[in-house]
């Protein structure tokens, strides 16, 4: 398949299972957010307290600590939950279109049931592709981070010694050095959910099969994932252009409701509805950024096997057509 008919496929897909995959979006990622809610309304009301008492303080004076503590406790409850929750929502997602995509390639209907039957049932194998894959982004990302909060750190201090230099230094430096490293892994390993679903491999062997299709491709393979990536992510910010400006408007109205000086709680329920406008245009885009390049990964995956193992006569044969003679795969 040349790069047209990758992207072709990939519209065509979109289109014929908006069903299974805008139905499994919505979920997946509607019960995500329900469940972030619900966790920040819990969070909020058991330390409403001392963000109240944070919020009155003046500018000159500073929050004592029994009263921060809770706060960042809080947040980082929050935080982490945020990560486990939209891991395995987008882990489903991630399952849920190679899914999807096997039953197009054959040409056979399916249903939103199966699909999430099925889906569900590779959730923790994708999971554990997904993991391994961000653990190997994670280093440059580390390193960068590392070394923007000492150079803030160093300036909000003036502290300009050889400590701090040294780790602004070791930060970029290890981060630019590093990240050259970490794309060429995660391209070389980024048909693995597609295995995992596709072959039903554990994790591990996803990624050692992922290594074995990409290898001779991986230029290709790059530079078609990050055009997919590319038009998902404009896709992604011209849905979110309405919902940006139904929740300025939103919020300009919540905030003409505030007294001089609000209270936390008043703050929140005015800007509620800059809140859930501006998450229901997220939602959309989200699903957009993680439907549409795992589609084009998963035709890759596809490709590169009718490239390398002939996979043509094994597709043939499933899709009910008399296949050619020649080495058969199973799909």
């Amino acid at each position: 398949m040349r790069l047209g008919d990758i992207l072709g496929g990939a519209f065509s897909t979109l289109g014929r299972y908006w069903k299974q995959l805008f139905g499994m979006g919505a979920v997946v990622f509607g019960g995500a957010l329900a469940i972030m809610v619900v966790t920040v309304v819990i969070a909020y009301s058991a330390v409403s307290g001392h963000l109240h008492t944070v919020f009155s303080l003046s500018a000159d004076e500073d929050p004592p600590a029994s009263d921060v503590i809770p706060l960042v406790v809080a947040l980082g409850i929050v935080c982490l939950l945020a990560v486990i929750v939209f891991s395995v929502a987008t882990a489903m997602m991630y399952a849920t279109v190679p899914t999807v995509l096997q039953e197009a390639v054959l040409g056979r209907p399916t249903t939103f049931s199966a699909v999430c039957r099925r889906a569900w049932s590779r959730v923790p194998t994708v999971i554990g592709t997904v993991i391994l894959t961000y653990l190997i982004a994670l280093i440059p990302m580390v390193l960068m981070v590392a070394g923007f909060f000492a150079l803030m750190i160093g300036s909000i201090t003036l502290a300009h010694d050889t400590g701090t230099v040294l780790w602004v230094v070791l930060g970029f430096v290890g981060a630019f050095a590093t990240a050259p490293l970490a794309i060429w892994l995660c391209v070389k390993f980024c048909l693995a959910p597609s295995a995992a679903v596709f072959e039903g491999q554990s994790a591990v062997a996803s990624l050692r099969r992922s290594a074995q299709l990409v290898r001779g491709d991986w230029w290709r393979i790059f530079g078609t994932g990050l055009l997919a990536l590319i038009l998902a992510s404009v896709a992604s910010y011209i849905v979110q252009i309405p919902f940006s400006f139904l929740g300025m408007f939103s919020g300009i109205i919540g905030g003409t409701t505030l007294d001089e000086d609000p209270n936390p709680t008043a703050i929140v329920f005015a800007m509620s509805g800059y809140m859930v406008i501006m998450a229901l245009g997220q939602l959309v885009s989200q699903f957009i950024t993680a439907v549409f390049p795992p589609l084009v990964t998963g035709l890759l995956y596809v490709d590169r096997r009718m490239r390398t193992e002939n996979l043509g006569p094994a597709l043939a044969e499933a899709a009910g057509v008399p296949a050619q003679p020649g080495p058969q795969y199973g799909f």
